[in-house]
């Protein structure tokens, strides 16, 4: 995550290429490039230079942990595919259905960790994520579930796409940018209705709280334009693993 972070705006390949010093340019041996624990052996410095090394690259390695903790546990231990006590078995695990809906899920928000800390550094959301993830969730709902992708998740997606970009045009694009447009896409094709509507509320409550405190904190002004794209991420990963329970507690408040 951390190689695509870097490279991606700053148009190096990512295939190809040990990981190297920003500040010095020399090559990383294998055992300062572990995740968090090498950070932690060198002081937080690069063993060369000595130059300190960003703060990102461990938070980032500790939230994808996370995010593919909470996955695994959401894949395989939710009332969908465990049994009542919530205890995974061999046929569980191995199952094939399991095991590729793992993989999408995993490949989903990973791309959105790239994308929160691409957007929050260099205000952009590089479409070398989201076009692949898009065509590939296309290509396994088309296949594994057509009628639920006409009747749901594309409609979803395009009403997402079309509210942002709405709100695109109206500010002439000082309140939303292109990326975020096509994160959208994104964000109701996987999600369909109603997850949609949960990651679109989190996303601009989150969004505007924290506007309000960095106008208070003198740290922007009114009216400049702040990254959406982590406050959509976000907002998207809360829904994809919480959306039905969210659902279901406003539902019981309301009714």
């Amino acid at each position: 995550m951390n190689v695509l972070i870097y490279r991606i705006p700053r148009g190096i390949g990512f295939v190809k290429g040990r990981s190297f010093c920003p500040k010095c340019k020399k090559k990383i041996n294998w055992y300062d490039n572990m995740p968090v624990i090498s950070f932690v052996l060198l002081g937080g410095r690069c063993r060369r230079c000595h130059s300190p090394i960003s703060w990102r690259y461990p938070l980032v390695e500790l939230t994808t942990g996370l995010v593919t903790l909470l996955i695994f546990n959401f894949r395989f231990f939710s009332p969908r595919f465990a049994g009542e006590a919530g205890i995974l078995n061999q046929y569980q695990i191995f199952n094939f259905q399991t095991i590729i809906d793992l993989i999408l899920s995993l490949t989903f928000v990973w791309g959105l960790t790239v994308i929160f800390f691409v957007d929050l550094e260099h205000q952009i959301i590089p479409d070398e994520i989201v076009f692949p993830v898009i065509f590939l969730f296309l290509f396994f709902l088309l296949i594994t579930n057509h009628q639920s992708l006409i009747t749901n998740h594309l409609p979803s997606a395009l009403l997402s796409f079309l509210f942002l970009f709405t709100i695109f045009l109206l500010s002439k694009g000082k309140g939303m940018g292109l990326g975020d447009v096509k994160l959208a896409f994104l964000m109701g094709l996987v999600l369909g209705y109603p997850k949609i509507v949960v990651a679109m509320y989190f996303a601009f409550l989150t969004g505007a709280v924290m506007g309000i405190i960095l106008i208070l904190g003198k740290k922007a002004k009114f009216g400049q334009r702040i990254a959406f794209g982590p406050f959509l991420s976000g907002a998207t990963v809360i829904a994809y693993l919480w959306g039905e329970k969210i659902l279901s507690f406003i539902q019981k408040l309301l009714f």
